[in-house]
């Protein structure tokens, strides 16, 4: 269920089981939700081979919460699932930093997903589109034939149209089956429904149809988040010269992504950072998310950049904008099976898709200026630094005791924080 409030002061100097207790109290969890968060190997052999094929065992991840996100008035606890040290510290930064222009804002569009049905062979393309078009309203029928839960709440196909497109292959004409999915990611009933219409759009263009499923690049189904940040809000110290200075320092970095690829791509990973931390810890179809994400940049853009944008108002306030595909669902598929996932949404407290949607976005936008702000101030080691060490330190060998003091006299030194210094400190407090 919802958080009340989002602000969980000194969080991160509890232990792990007070950790869990708090948000187990915090979203109202049942017992079951908690025994999942605390088991270690929480799917049973049974339940993971029911998932996919061969199965020999599980491997977990931590799962963390990000805290203080206010989107659209509501708080968020968030929870974040990976491996990678400082994404749920710097995204739980950034979302408190938003607070004094309200937090994140969302417009979602409803969740429309395209399915492709490949038609080869069709001697007259013009003849093919024109009988479609005048079937349509028949072939929505078809594909809304179909028991489905998501077409009894008011989903379903709403849309047919249709493309040329020339390939390698020669000519083909590409159908696009437009489906309101509801809660759900949507990706079984929209290949359903093209496997259902191929058929009948062969005898009406008299063609031959080979591939009949989803694409991944949702356009009908993007998340927008936005969020303003006041210089004093960027500033370490409250001192609001010092934050202009850091905006502006974001603002080059942010321009170096727009206008390189090899930038980009990295500035890209910081946004899925947030964006399928979240994915995974909420069961979804993390693949698919990232599929959208990077294709929608080229596809809206016209070449590869920036995910995100950034800029300054009028009032020189650092404005970040997303705007990305975000095809997720609260019903069905791992959301459901995972117990984790199970545990994760009820944390979140999302009541439909889009609402995840938003929460997801959000989570890209805030890890985005999280590294934008590390790279142009004090640079991505320092804070990283400050979580990875004591993995490095257990990578050198060290236990008990020894983990934490390698590592604070790692991040005590100056100079480059290598494996070869760690083993060399550890010799050293050993000797």
């Amino acid at each position: 269920m919802p958080v009340d409030n989002s602000r969980l002061k000194g969080f991160y100097k509890l232990d792990v089981e007070q950790r869990r207790r708090m948000v187990a109290d915090l979203a109202d969890l049942n017992d079951e939700h908690v025994a999942a968060l605390a088991a270690n190997g929480e799917l049973d052999d049974a339940s993971a081979d029911r998932m996919i094929e061969n199965v020999i065992g599980t491997m977990s991840l931590p799962v963390g919460v990000a805290t203080n996100f206010i989107i659209d008035e509501k708080h968020y606890v968030v929870p974040f699932c990976l491996e990678e040290s400082s994404v749920v510290a710097a995204a739980s930064n950034m979302a408190k930093r938003c607070h004094a222009k309200g937090g994140f804002s969302s417009n979602n569009d409803a969740p429309m997903m395209i399915a492709q049905i490949q038609l080869l062979d069709v001697e007259d393309h013009d003849a093919a589109i024109q009988q479609i078009d005048e079937n349509k309203i028949q072939l929505m029928e078809l594909a809304n034939s179909l028991p489905s839960t998501m077409i009894r709440l008011g989903g379903g196909c709403k849309n047919i149209t249709t493309r040329s497109l020339e390939t390698l292959s020669g000519p083909m004409l590409i159908v696009h089956i437009h489906v309101d999915c509801r809660d759900a990611m949507g990706a079984n009933a929209v290949n359903t429904m093209a496997e259902l219409l191929a058929p009948e759009l062969e005898k009406m263009t008299s063609g031959r149809s080979l591939l009949r499923i989803l694409s991944n690049l949702a356009t009908q189904r993007l998340a927008r988040v936005t969020a303003t940040f006041t210089p004093k809000e960027m500033s370490n110290t409250g001192d609001a010269d010092d934050g202009k200075n850091i905006i502006d320092g974001i603002l080059e970095a942010h321009h170096f992504a727009m206008a390189d690829p090899y930038r980009a791509a990295t500035h890209n990973k910081g946004v899925m950072n947030g964006i399928s931390a979240v994915a995974v810890a909420c069961g979804q179809d993390w693949r698919a998310v990232e599929a959208g994400c990077h294709a929608y940049v080229a596809y809206h853009q016209g070449r590869y950049g920036s995910m995100t944008h950034w800029d300054k108002d009028s009032e020189g306030n650092l404005v970040g904008t997303i705007e990305t595909p975000m095809a997720v669902g609260i019903v069905g598929g791992a959301s459901k099976v995972h117990p984790v996932a199970r545990a994760n949404l009820e944390i979140l407290g999302v009541e439909s898709a889009q609402e995840l949607a938003s929460v997801m976005a959000a989570a890209g936008l805030a890890q985005n200026l999280g590294a934008l702000r590390a790279l142009a101030t004090s640079g991505i080691q320092s804070g990283h630094m400050r979580l990875h060490a004591k993995n490095m330190a257990v990578s050198a060998g060290a236990v008990g005791e020894e983990i934490e003091k390698v590592a604070q006299q790692l991040i005590a030194e100056e100079g480059p924080k290598t494996q070869t210094r760690v083993a060399e400190i550890l010799k050293a407090l050993r000797d």
